[in-house]
């Protein structure tokens, strides 16, 4: 089945903010305006319910993209950055902003300002960034509401009432392959799936210990942790009506 890409504009900005943790939010923006960085960290205030926007992740945690058109020969053209701390992150980076196999480059780390040990003196006043919540949110500020996920403190009684689902996927190594099933099932995701969801990629060669935690033997895996009871899929990714099954969702394709 071929599926059709994800819409974005030909010429746009967009910035991904991380935590050391692993979470994410990033924002995609054709105007290029201003001040992201600072929407970005005081929603994250909001979704973790920390006691001030965590403006000390600004630079070391982020990655831009800037997709712009160039007046001399009047085609598009890309330049993408991520600091040290994120470039880890480039498939993933990848599929949020459709760029398909780009390398990203390496963005000077700041001394003093990067330094590993100042920015854990924040541990222990934000300790929530330093958790994994599986979190991939989609920071869009032309909508009145915002696509992310509440206070982690309120999870729990959220999700008793608001269909939501959290997804692993766990992979091998990065390759061609791997960019090609992150692609088609983000698109898959995007299109179809009609609730909020985060979608978390784990590279079973770096991190085996959350393979043997989430009993994971062969990749791709897809994991679906939340809503109970956890169901995986293994194998075959472009299947669409079995992925929607084991998600036991309602919508049709």
């Amino acid at each position: 089945m071929t599926t059709p890409k994800l819409f974005l504009p030909k010429v746009f900005k967009g910035i991904a903010l991380f935590t050391p943790g692993g979470d994410l939010i990033y924002c995609i923006d054709p105007n290029k305006q201003g001040r992201w960085h600072l929407h970005l960290c005081a929603a994250l205030q909001e979704i973790l319910d920390l006691p001030e926007p965590p403006h000390f992740l600004v630079p070391c945690y982020t990655a831009t993209v800037d997709h712009w058109l160039d007046p001399h020969t009047h085609q598009i053209r890309t330049f993408a950055e991520a600091y040290p701390a994120v470039l880890q992150h480039q498939a993933l980076l990848n599929v949020i902003f459709g760029t398909g196999d780009l390398i990203w480059q390496a963005a000077p780390w700041q001394d003093g300002l990067c330094d590993r040990m100042v920015l854990a003196t924040y541990r222990s006043t934000f300790p929530q960034l330093w958790e994994d919540h599986d979190l991939i949110i989609n920071l869009d500020l032309s909508e009145k509401a915002p696509k992310y996920y509440p206070p982690v403190k309120a999870t729990q009684s959220v999700q008793q009432k608001t269909q939501c689902y959290v997804l692993r996927l766990f992979i091998a190594g990065h390759s061609a392959n791997t960019e090609r099933i992150l692609h088609n099932l983000h698109e898959m995701l995007e299109r179809s799936l009609k609730y909020p969801y985060t979608l978390k990629v784990i590279d079973v060669l770096t991190h085996p210990e959350q393979a043997e935690i989430d009993q994971v033997s062969a990749t791709p895996t897809l994991v679906k942790v939340w809503p109970q009871p956890i169901r995986r899929i293994v194998g075959d990714l472009d299947n669409a009506e079995k992925i929607f099954q084991m998600l036991g969702a309602t919508e049709k394709l």
